[in-house]
């Protein structure tokens, strides 16, 4: 069974991802979630899952100095170009220890969890702040989002992607079917449409815009439609400004669920069919 595999991106933070990505999971059936924003993960705080599972992640390996063997002669730190406080892994330091009194070990960099929610079960993970490799500990999340998938039979996942074009996001969106772009209607908005349009392009993904307040501009909002029709790029959905939806999200509820009237006018239940082809 081909599992269809949908992503939700944007530019940037703050656009409205999570929020849509909240807003489509109750009406996705046969569904596996994966929350793959670990520098930043916030779907488990609308989805209140329970948690089955914690593991440790460890996505680097670090420096780790014998201080038996070490006689301090001060190579390692004259290479690091970290001044060995913040190891990068790079193993530079073992290279010119004389003493061979330096190692690379396994880093917990964060942690890999495994929850259920009324909705199904959710894959997700959190990148101890300040921690690298954000894009491996993504891999993961998805790897075991398939794995279950697979093993249950069950033939969607929707995964709340990182924001940007970073590793991260790369990592987001390989080996997706389709890829849901959040845009709002601003000059850095369309600016950050475009780098994560050229992005994803470059892989056979099926591209979708949802623009996120699109009354706030309706100039903006123009420009978008012509950079989607001259890309030939579906414009899957346009949402106004609801003060209702803020709202909802303030007190921990879906807005599809808590405003379905309001999503049910903008065809917002039209969308979601789409997404199940």
């Amino acid at each position: 069974m081909k599992i269809n595999e949908i992503v939700v991106i944007s530019g940037k933070g703050g656009t409205g991802k999570t929020t849509l990505t909240s807003s489509i999971i109750p009406y996705m059936d046969s569904l596996v979630i994966a929350d793959c924003d670990v520098d930043a993960p916030d779907l488990d705080i609308l989805l209140e899952p329970t948690l089955n599972s914690k593991s440790d992640f460890h996505g680097l390996k670090k420096a780790f100095i014998n201080e038996e063997l070490c006689n301090h002669c001060g190579l390692c730190e004259a290479v690091c170009k970290f001044s060995i406080k913040f190891c990068e892994g790079c193993g530079a330091c073992t290279i010119v220890c004389p003493k061979n009194a330096i190692e690379m070990v396994d880093s917990i960099t964060g942690h890999l969890l495994n929850s259920t929610c009324s909705f199904g079960n959710i894959f997700h993970g959190k990148l101890i702040p300040g921690e690298e490799a954000s894009g491996k500990l993504v891999s993961k999340i998805r790897k075991e989002a398939k794995s279950f998938a697979k093993k249950n039979n069950l033939k969607n996942i929707l995964i709340d992607g990182s924001p940007g074009i970073a590793c991260n996001v790369i990592s987001s969106i390989m080996g997706v079917s389709k890829a849901i772009i959040v845009v709002e209607p601003t000059v850095s908005g369309i600016h950050d449409l475009k780098r994560v349009y050229q992005l994803i392009s470059k892989y056979p993904i099926l591209p979708i815009i949802v623009i996120n307040k699109f009354d706030l501009s309706l100039e903006k909002t123009e420009e978008i439609e012509t950079y989607a029709k001259e890309n030939s790029i579906d414009i899957g959905l346009k949402i106004p400004f609801n003060k209702k939806i803020v709202e909802a999200i303030v007190k921990k509820e879906i807005p599809s669920i808590a405003q379905r009237e309001f999503f049910e006018n903008i065809g917002f239940f039209n969308f979601i069919e789409t997404l199940k082809n």
